[in-house]
């Protein structure tokens, strides 16, 4: 077969946000893929179950079943603004229940299903309109402005409560704060939801969970101390969860229970980050199985599926995003080294074993023909059970992969995990793409991820498509985790704090040392790229050590001093990040080392890391004279290489393999 080509962007179909139904026979999922012709992302929301092919219901995001399965309320745009909107299961068109000036969020469902909360933005317009996008921006806070939303303008997120027959809706917090998606009690009279209201929010972390009267609102009573810095808030069960970090302000995420007596840490039995899932950041909101907890956390550069205390519940070498749990059944996806994204569904306990797909000898998704009969070729498949061998049988659980969205009739190349060791001594884990027939020795190119804590991982990466492209054509792809990665422990996570290109550089160097003695790699033959972080270590890289012949750095950050008064994050990024001496951090101080041909790539919208840094890196390398050229995407922000128009993520791509070509390989571009 072929390998993949760029032009396959537009093939790649991606699940997210999986939600088992209440009987734990079916699954529905967001599926997103890239419109060519209106140059934007789709999202549909798709029904899957074992036994059945998957089948479109509707045009949304974000499904949510009723308490009783009967109904799905998701989210679709109504004059560009996303509203929820509730689908008979039993047949029948999808109503809009919300009709709010800025839209909707996702909805959750009350216990008794007779209500729907959600999160949305509201203005300091009449009926929650935004003000005038001529008005004077007047700020008094550094929170002003966030990356995707530009400035606020006075926006501030609260929540509401909507009856779902048609009544009146109710807006139960207001005030000078953002509220998080809320979650209800068990008894369905009150809302929790994380929420910062003190003075100086803008100056220090912070996250208390608070929790308001469902039916008429109030002042939040908070739930949790000042020193415990919450992420996000879940009633589980009988228990109500939070994620965050307690007396620190960076380190890993873990789980405590929240009750009178104060939060109790849920021990995991895992020095490893909880991870509840955002942009560009796998894992899942933590889910009650029977009566365990499950949650995910990164090992490795993977994220997995853990029952508390660390037992792993699900095999193989996967990145899990988004689980959902019903009727002893966990639903969740997960990217492999065949696809950038799959649904399954995972039965436990005495069911376990039997195909919960044919037990019936029904089809679980029939009765439902939603908007579109539409039907995906996209069938389930039985895990073998021999790609279970890292769980104990008396857990070991019955998988199913309900879709097969691998991108059909390409041949991907696979990553190999490698350990290589710092001069430091420091073990460091990166993923060797290449061909393995390829001539060598041959150019090689290292990548960076960003963060600085996220993390690579061997997985198809249905993103940076120029990795498979290059393999192709004879390339190494190296991506590395180097110190401040996620997945190898509290101490790894935090050991570049305040010494960015300082104590990180060496780990991204040794594996290219190691490559190059082996015969793997070209020493003459040498490119370096990374996005955000990584193009901030692109920027160090090229201007401290001269060994590449190309450098690409993307939506990067050249001068920390300047970063911390522009980015929606600078300040806390200055004071718990990168604290110390900038100057000597910032790769703008040591530009005059700079001889490698650079492509800088931005987001002209960008306000994690604002364009003027890649304007600074440009103007410097231009006046010494070296070659470079800028390109800016009009009204893309920090994670526009994630989500932003399918042309722009193609041009990207398509402009680093160009330039790799022009400068390393020696082609005309």
């Amino acid at each position: 077969m072929p390998p993949l080509v760029l032009d396959d962007l537009y093939r790649i179909a991606i699940p997210s946000d999986p939600r088992i139904r209440p009987d734990g026979k079916a699954v529905a999922y967001t599926l997103t893929t890239a419109d060519r012709d209106a140059d934007e992302s789709r999202t549909e929301i798709w029904l899957a179950a074992p036994g059945a092919e998957p089948r479109r219901l509707a045009a949304g995001s974000a499904a949510r079943w009723s308490p009783d399965g009967r109904t799905l309320a998701f989210l679709r745009p109504v004059d560009g603004r996303p509203q929820i909107h509730l689908l008979p299961m039993d047949g029948g068109e999808a109503v809009a229940i919300t009709s709010a000036a800025l839209g909707a969020g996702v909805p959750v469902w009350s216990p008794d299903g007779a209500r729907v909360a959600f999160a949305a933005p509201v203005g300091p317009g009449p009926d929650g309109a935004a003000a005038s996008p001529h008005a004077p921006v007047v700020a008094d806070r550094l929170d002003h402005k966030a990356d995707g939303a530009g400035l606020l303008r006075g926006v501030t997120r609260h929540l509401f409560v909507t009856d779902v027959d048609g009544g009146e809706t109710v807006q139960v917090t207001e005030g000078d704060f953002h509220a998080s998606e809320p979650t209800w009690s068990p008894d369905g009279l009150r809302l929790a939801f994380v929420a910062s209201m003190h003075p100086d929010r803008d100056l220090d972390l912070g996250g208390t969970a608070y929790a308001v009267d469902a039916a008429k609102g109030a002042v939040p009573d908070p739930l949790s101390e000042p020193e415990l810095l919450c992420g996000g808030v879940w009633w589980i069960g009988d228990r109500l969860i939070a994620a965050g970090r307690k007396n620190t302000p960076v380190g890993h995420a873990r789980l405590f229970a929240l009750g009178p007596g104060g939060a109790a840490e849920v021990e995991t039995g895992l020095d490893r980050n909880v991870m509840t899932g955002a942009p560009g950041y796998p894992g899942g909101t933590p889910a009650l199985l029977g009566e365990d907890l499950i949650f995910c956390a990164r090992d490795g550069g993977s994220t997995h599926l853990y029952r508390a205390p660390g037992e792993r519940l699900v095999p193989g070498e996967v990145n899990i995003s988004g689980i959902s749990t019903a009727a002893g059944a966990v639903a969740y996806v997960a990217a492999t080294q065949e696809s950038a994204g799959d649904v399954y569904l995972a039965t436990f306990g005495p069911g376990a074993g039997a195909d919960p797909g044919t037990a019936t000898g029904q089809d679980p998704a029939a009765e439902s023909s939603g908007e579109s009969g539409a039907a995906s070729t996209s069938g389930p498949k039985k895990v073998a059970s021999g790609e279970m061998s890292d769980i104990s049988g008396a857990s070991a659980p019955d998988i199913s992969r309900l879709t097969t969205y691998a991108v059909e009739g390409v041949d991907l190349f696979k990553a190999r995990r490698r350990t290589f060791t710092a001069p430091d001594g420091t073990q460091v884990e990166a993923f060797v793409l290449r061909d393995e027939s390829a001539r060598t020795p041959g150019p090689l190119l290292l990548d960076v991820h960003g963060g600085p804590h996220n993390a690579w991982s061997p997985v198809f990466d249905g993103v940076h498509l120029y990795h498979q492209v290059l393999a192709a054509q004879g390339w190494t792809v190296l991506t590395v985790n180097p110190r401040a990665s996620d997945g190898y422990g509290e101490a790894f996570y935090t050991a570049s704090i305040g010494a960015w290109g300082l104590a990180d550089a060496q780990d991204l160097l040794a594996p290219i040392d190691a490559l190059v003695a082996e015969g793997v790699a070209d020493p003459d033959r040498l490119a370096v790229t990374g996005y955000s972080y990584g193009g901030y270590m692109t920027c160090w890289l090229s201007a401290t050590t001269g060994r590449f012949k190309a450098a690409i750095p993307g939506g990067l950050v050249s001068d920390l001093s300047s970063l911390s008064g522009t980015s929606d994050l600078g300040h806390l990024m200055k004071t718990h990040e990168y604290a110390g001496d900038l100057a000597a951090q910032s790769p703008i101080t040591h530009v005059a080392g700079v001889t490698a041909p650079t492509l800088v790539l931005h987001g002209e919208n960008d306000d994690r890391c604002p364009v003027g840094q890649a304007e600074q890196w440009f103007a410097a390398l231009r006046e010494r004279r070296v070659p470079v050229r800028l390109v800016r995407y009009p009204g893309a922000s920090h994670l526009f290489i994630l989500s932003g128009r399918p042309s722009h993520r193609h041009d990207y791509n398509e402009r680093i393999i160009a330039w790799l070509e022009q400068w390393v390989i020696g082609s005309p571009s």
